[in-house]
């Protein structure tokens, strides 16, 4: 990720000299009126906070604030100092969900609107989609623990419930992981064949996979109505 960073942010080259120096940089003049603020964790896991105008594109002039950390008083402090006329320039914050940076982002610039991250709340959706998936799992892994006792009990052997593809059930679930997070059409022909297996056993699972995929198609729409009729169509 750090790697990335330094490469999609081209404004900004002391990275070493910051990381252990520095606990913020920033570039007033780069200031517009599309902004977005994330963390990132770069050298050593530590968490950093960065401030960028969104029409730079990852270019020159993109970087606007890198903040050592991510409590909110320290953004705050740090994005007061860039003066206020300029501050009162940004319009729209693209930000995740977390209060730190909302709570930031409206003190620092209070005439700009905050809009949510799509790579975020399809993130969270996703991630709801997994929880279904282990849930499951550890239900699964309960069973065979328990039938593994009755079997010990009985003094006979204890024979696994093995599918048609030959996995067992915890089996299944667990190598579903990337299948639930891809879309049909990005599934290689044994994702396929497991999917089917999958979904055949655990119908509110495939519920689920088949609304989070409306969810995510809704931000693939070009057009705000479009999308708006989609999302009231959601169950």
């Amino acid at each position: 990720m750090q790697r990335h960073y330094k490469k999609k942010v081209s404004g900004f080259k002391d990275w070493d000299q910051f990381n252990h120096s520095e606990d913020y940089l920033i570039y007033p003049q780069n200031i517009g009126e599309n902004l977005g603020i994330d963390e990132l964790s770069l050298s050593k896991g530590e968490l950093y906070t960065f401030v960028t105008n969104k029409n730079g594109r990852g270019k020159k002039k993109t970087l606007v604030a890198v903040i050592k950390g991510t409590k909110s008083q320290d953004i705050i402090d740090v994005l007061n100092k860039i003066p206020l006329e300029k501050r009162k320039l940004v319009k729209e914050i693209t930000l995740d969900m977390a209060n730190n940076m909302q709570l930031a982002s409206r003190i620092c610039f209070p005439e700009s609107n905050l809009v949510t991250d799509r790579f975020h709340v399809v993130k969270l959706v996703m991630e709801a989609l997994q929880h279904q998936r282990i849930k499951l799992r550890w239900e699964a892994i309960e069973k065979e623990n328990q039938a593994i006792k009755i079997a010990k009990e009985q003094g006979i052997k204890y024979v696994p419930i093995v599918f048609e593809n030959e996995d067992t059930p915890k089996q299944l679930l667990a190598r579903s992981r990337y299948i639930i997070a891809k879309k049909t059409n990005e599934w290689t022909p044994n994702q396929k064949v497991r999917a089917e297996l999958l979904f055949k056993i655990y119908p509110h699972l495939h519920q689920a996979y088949k609304h989070t995929l409306e969810f995510r198609n809704i931000y693939e729409q070009t057009s705000k109505e479009l999308a708006k009729e989609q999302f009231l169509k959601l169950d």
